[in-house]
């Protein structure tokens, strides 16, 4: 990787980015895979006014390359320079969340439109045959051994959420948040349930239905708020992200009216190690709007009046091969999406991928399966191994 011919030390601005910088072990102009390579001479007085928007924009925009984003990232993460280098916009985002209502019924719709509406084939490209669009189950328990693929990681993250619930023949499944189905159908297949997923985008509805045809599943495309019926089981993959800490209270009490009193609730979230507010703004924009990661505070905060928590397992650090997985196939896929989405799309999207393995790699984020119950499992609830 060669060097960068813009000035180095001689600039002011230059010259304060790069002692930040150094501060990660990352230096401007050179030649590790971590190191930052700008490609405009202004661009170190926006990256050091603009915070992680300007980062990533200008990443976009082609202004400045790195061949190791997720090993640029990790030490970025470590180093907390987003915390040292926060903007006054990402201050305004976070006060935005805190006093706001930012996943309204209206505003729920956006993600699914900007987000998973990009197109089927798309997802079907950089995602296992089963298009499970959430972590993958790496490690495994006790004895068993990795994961040799990315199918066979999913496989055994689906097993595991019906063997947690205890699934059995002729249970009545909710998953909310579905997807496209990829629990419904292995639950529907392996296990005998039949089951009813919700979500808000049209695009997964419809291939949905298709993948799942001739098996006892129903897709419904609506906001879960207007969820009013019983289910032996429930279970949310991937989708407490999109809630809100001003709507989770409300979220527990519908999957509590909807649930049967001795069924199980299965919470399979991605978390954050604090209760702060909101999320980063270029992800913000760019990728999952309105979202919010929740903490281990917040989500106990919001079981208290309907579950008794019977179960919390992290396995975080597997998002990092399971992203790691889909970058992979993301680019190996991109010449056939060039053409229709575009190199700033290429960028935006390796980006997302890349920053987000780093952020479980170091451990800054975490990925949570809960076990709820109404009113506790009489004797207590066991983990299956």
């Amino acid at each position: 990787m060669g060097g960068s011919d813009l000035p180095d030390g001689r600039d002011a601005d230059w010259a304060l980015l790069s002692r930040w910088l150094a501060l990660a072990d990352v230096r401007l102009g050179g030649d590790r895979p971590w190191d930052m390579l700008l490609h405009e001479p202004t661009l170190a007085r926006r990256l050091l006014g603009g915070g992680s928007l300007a980062l990533g924009e200008s990443y976009m925009d082609g202004l400045w390359s790195c061949e190791r984003l997720d090993l640029l990232f990790e030490r970025l993460i470590t180093a907390r320079l987003g915390e040292r280098l926060r903007s006054p916009l990402e201050r305004f985002h976070v006060l935005k969340a805190r006093l706001f209502n930012l996943q309204t019924r209206r505003r729920a719709w956006q993600v699914g439109e900007q987000h998973y509406d990009l197109g089927n084939e798309f997802y079907r490209a950089m995602l296992d045959e089963r298009m499970t669009y959430t972590c993958a189950y790496w490690q495994g328990g006790p004895g068993e051994a990795p994961a040799p693929s990315l199918a066979a990681a999913q496989e055994r993250k689906l097993d595991l959420v019906c063997r947690k619930l205890g699934l059995r023949p002729g249970m009545r499944l909710l998953d909310i948040g579905c997807g496209w189905g990829s629990l419904m159908r292995f639950a529907a297949e392996r296990y005998g349930v039949s089951c009813v997923g919700v979500t808000i985008s049209a695009e997964q509805a419809a291939l949905g239905g298709e993948l799942c045809a001739g098996l006892p599943v129903e897709f419904r495309l609506q906001d879960y708020r207007r969820l009013d019926e019983r289910f032996d089981r429930i279970a949310s993959l991937g989708m407490f992200e999109h809630v809100g800490h001003k709507n989770m209270g409300d979220y527990m009490a519908v999957v509590r009216r909807c649930l049967a009193d001795d069924g199980l609730f299965l919470l399979h979230t991605i978390g954050r190690n604090d209760s702060a507010h909101g999320t980063d703004p270029w992800i913000h924009r760019y990728i999952f709007p309105n979202g919010e990661l929740p903490s281990i505070a917040r989500i106990g905060r919001a079981c208290e009046a309907h579950f008794v928590v019977e179960d919390l397992h992290n396995f975080g650090a597997d998002y990092d091969l399971t992203l790691m997985a889909w970058h992979e196939r993301f680019e190996a896929a991109w010449p056939r999406f060039a053409d229709q989405l575009g190199e700033r799309f290429h960028r935006m999207w390796r980006y997302y991928l890349l920053c987000s393995a780093a952020a479980f790699r170091v451990r800054d984020i975490q990925l949570w399966q809960w076990v709820l119950s109404p009113r506790g499992v009489p004797g207590g609830y066991r983990r299956p191994g």
